[in-house]
C-alpha cells in the first residue's frame, strides 16, 4: 500500500493579518519572500493569494529600484 500525502492548504499571510495594501518600504517584510540569490518566492511557494502576491512583486520591484533592496546579494 502506498501512503497518500495530504499536503495541508497555505494560507495567505496578509490576509489572516488583514492587511490591506503592502508598502514597498517595509523592508523587514518584503525581505521574507526573496531567496538569498534575490529572487522572489512564487505564490505556490508563499501561499499568497492572487491580489496580495501581485502587491507583494510590485512593492520588491519599487523597493529595488530606490535601493532599499538589493537586486542580488553579494558573494
Amino acid at each position: 500500500m502506498e501512503k497518500k500525502y495530504l499536503q495541508r492548504r497555505r494560507v495567505c499571510r496578509f490576509c489572516t493579518e488583514k492587511i490591506k495594501d503592502i508598502d514597498y518600504k517595509e523592508i523587514q517584510i518584503l525581505k521574507g519572500f526573496i531567496t538569498e540569490r534575490g529572487k522572489i518566492i512564487p505564490m505556490r511557494i508563499s501561499g499568497n493569494c492572487a491580489g496580495h502576491q501581485r502587491q507583494l512583486t510590485t512593492a520588491i520591484k519599487r523597493a529595488r529600484n530606490i535601493a532599499f533592496l538589493a537586486f542580488a546579494e553579494e558573494r
